[in-house]
Order: structure tokens, then sequence, then C-alpha cells
């Protein structure tokens, strides 16, 4: 008897080293959500960004698994970069100054890997060097398409203007990516190489957006970044700081260096994000995949595909009226039902951010990825009782007036003065979900904020 306790109490005590060697091996770090609010979580020392972000999803009981990112800020110098998803978090976090305010942040990323999805937009032709590829009789669109299936870039050139150092005034001047590094020219745009300077060496870099970079470092626009050595805590002298004339030349040169620095890396990441389990609004299928088709079902044999894509958006318009002349009626009947009034059904919706301001907007779809579809609806600052949907299309965020209107004695909202109302907003962007009405595209992420 005496000797079945020993053994036990062996056994525990064992189990019990076990367990702290476990606990010790584990770090933990403090992660901050876009309410201000942070929670530590323990990862292993080898643990990448993309396991760090399923351990948040898990933890803040997140409904969808994708499109979540780590991003390193630095409050201070306005500084933000989305952690590659292969990258090891306790590896970033030890290049940070102890008496710094650098932080991790957790939120959605949808532009993560959307230049392979749709790479003209990102990499206009104007911006591609004329190199050996093009001259053999390759287009830009045939050259970048190739590049990024093997995990490459094609070389960027182009004017910038770059902060020079211990001065205030800003130069324009032409640079060049390519493999070997980063060269800017001292004749204009010349590449010949007894007119090349080198900059930079890629692999040694990581690159950075800034925030309020006028307000900051005295920016001739707003689509500003930096350059910055990865291995080294951040020091102002070190930043390389870039400013570009529009988003879609800032996106284009952020892009070019990731894939420069990590080639085939960022192809393989992408294939996993693809091949991840993603949560479908709706049904789902076998494999995980949703598939939307336009069907009709007016005749006896049940439904169809209908192929003609004329004839399918002139079924998507005609479902849009029906549906709304449905809503509308439904809405319209005595002793409605329901739980919350119309008039502020949207404010538990999460694509809704209340007083923000337009720039505070323009910023949040910033951070969640400049992908055609990003939305939220936020109170308009300009005009009393109305609303603004902001979307982004095209690296650029668009603004839609939402109006009250009233129409047989019930108050409605439209966009397009009048001719397609909506009870509530909630409908608004359902119906917009399915048709895109006055919009370039329909509305397709909302852009959430996260508490942990």
């Amino acid at each position: 008897f005496c000797y079945a306790r020993l053994g036990n109490y062996k056994l525990n005590l064992t189990s019990y080293y076990h367990m702290k060697s476990d606990f010790v091996s584990n770090f933990a770090i403090k992660v901050y959500g876009e309410d201000s609010h942070s929670r530590s979580v323990w990862v292993s020392p080898g643990a990448t960004a993309r396991e760090a972000c399923h351990m948040l999803v898990q933890t803040a009981h997140c409904s969808d698994q994708e499109n979540w990112a780590l991003l390193e800020v630095h409050p201070t110098l306005g500084l933000e970069r989305c952690l590659e998803d292969h990258e090891v978090v306790l590896e970033v976090q030890a290049t940070w100054s102890l008496k710094g305010d650098t932080r991790f942040m957790f939120c959605k990323n949808y532009a993560k890997y959307e230049f392979f999805r749709k790479p003209m937009l990102f990499f206009p032709e104007s911006m591609i060097s004329d190199s050996a590829d093009v001259n053999k009789g390759m287009t830009s669109s045939e050259l970048i398409k190739n590049l990024l299936k093997s995990g490459t870039c094609p070389e960027i050139q182009g004017f910038l203007h770059v902060k020079e150092p211990s001065r205030k005034a800003w130069k324009k001047v032409y640079f060049f990516l390519r493999r070997s590094g980063l060269y800017s020219s001292s004749k204009g745009s010349s590449k010949e190489p007894r007119h090349l300077q080198y900059v930079a060496d890629l692999g040694d870099l990581n690159v950075y957006t800034v925030v309020n970079s006028r307000k900051l470092y005295g920016a001739p626009t707003d689509f500003t970044f930096c350059i910055k050595p990865s291995k080294n805590p951040i020091r102002v002298q070190d930043l390389k700081i870039l400013c570009a004339e529009n988003e879609q030349t800032r996106t284009c040169w952020t892009s070019a260096f990731r894939l420069f620095k990590y080639g085939k890396q960022l192809q393989r990441n992408y294939e996993m994000s693809k091949a991840a389990p993603q949560k479908v609004e709706g049904s789902k299928l076998a494999d995980g995949k949703a598939s939307l088709v336009a069907m009709d079902f007016s005749g006896k044999a049940g439904g169809r595909v209908i192929q003609n894509p004329m004839e399918a958006q002139s079924a998507e318009r005609e479902e849009g009226l029906a549906w709304r002349r449905r809503e509308a009626l439904r809405c319209s009947l005595p002793n409605l039902n329901s739980a919350v009034s119309p008039s502020s059904i949207h404010k538990t919706q999460l694509w809704f951010h209340g007083g923000v301001s337009r720039k505070e907007a323009q910023r949040l779809i910033e951070k969640q990825g400049l992908v055609d579809g990003m939305f939220l609806i936020r109170d308009s600052q300009q005009h009393a009782q109305c609303f603004v949907l902001s979307l982004c299309y095209q690296l650029k965020t668009k603004h839609y007036l939402v109006i009250p209107f009233e129409n047989g004695g019930r108050k409605y909202y439209t966009m397009d003065d009048g001719d397609t109302l909506f009870i509530d907003l909630l409908q608004l962007v359902e119906f917009h979900q399915i048709n895109k009405g006055i919009l370039p595209v329909c509305l397709k992420h909302p852009c959430v904020c996260v508490a942990l």
C-alpha cells in the first residue's frame, strides 16, 4: 500500500516538472486590439506570426479564421508593418528597444497577398523597368504574371521624394529596385552604372508604412513609407523615409520590397492561406468553398444556371428590385415585431463605426487592406441625420452619402436620390452585398475593429 502511494507521488511529481518545464519554455507577448486593450499570449520560442494569429483568433472568439494579421507598430515614429506569416514573433520582438513604445497589434488584413490575385493593379506598366526580359518580346503583363508565379518580382523604377538626412527638406530622386538591392540615380532617370548609387541591401531591410507623415516628418504627400535595417532597434537616424505621389505607387514599391526580400516564401505563404479553412456565410460546400451563380427558377423542371452574362445581369437587377419591394411591403405592415427599431439596428453591426471622421475611416480601411469591397458606414459629420458609406475600390477609398428620404409617410434611406429605398442601413448593406447598384463594386469585406 505504501509503495503504491509512493509510486503515485513520484508520477505526479514527474508530471509537475514536465508541466513546469513546458511553462518555462514559453514566453508571454502582449498584443493590442484596435480598441487599445491588450491581451497576453504565451508562445513558444519558434512560434510564427501565423501561429500567433491562430491563437488570438481562438482566445478572442473571432468568427472567421483567415485574413488576420499581426502588426508591428511604432506609435511615436508613426511606423507600421504587417509581419509575414513565417516570421518568428519573438525574433521580431528581440529587435525592439526596451525604452520604446513598440507593440504588436492584432487586426484584419485582406490585402496581404492581393498582388498575387490582381498583379496589374499593384504593378503598373509605367513602373516596370525596361529589363532584358521585356526586350526579348515579353510584355509587362506577361512578365509580372510569370515572375509572381515563381515568387519573384520585376524590377521597379520611378521617382520618389526622399527626406535628406538631418534636414527638413525633401528631394525628388529616381530609384531602381533590383534583385541586387535599391539604387538611386544621380542624374535624372539615367541607369548608366556611373550614375547609379547603391542605397540598401534588401535582405537586411524591413519596409514600413508611415502614418501621419506630414505632421511627423513634413512629407509632401500622405503616401509615405520607410526602410530600416531589420535586426537593429529603431533609431530615427537609421530610417530611410520615402514618399510616393499616390497610393498605387507606394503599394507597388512596398510590395516589391517584400517580394524581393522573401521571394518564393511569400508564394508558399499565399498557398497556405488559400488552403486554410475559411468560414463561409450561408451554405458550405464539402470542400469548404462557396459558389454563387445566377439561377432561373421560372421553368417547370426546376432551376437552371444562367450562362449568358447579359441575362445574369438582368436577372440580378430584377431580383434586387423584387427584393426591395418585398422588404418595403414587409416593413409597411402594422404591428411589425422587431426587437431593435429600424432606426438603430445599424448600431449593432460590426461595419458601423459611429462618429469617426473621413480621415479616420480612410485610415481604418487602409490598415485592414486596400482591397475592392472593403467598407464601413459612419455618421456624417457635415449633414445631420445622414450617414456615409466608405468603400475601397482600386486602392482608393470612395465616400457615398446616405440620406433619409420620406415616401408615403415612411422614412427610408437612399444613396441615389430616392431611386432605390431602404428601410434601414442593414437592408442597404445586405442589398449591396449582392447588387452593385450605383457602387463600382459589391460590398464584400466589412471593416471591423477587434477587441481583445
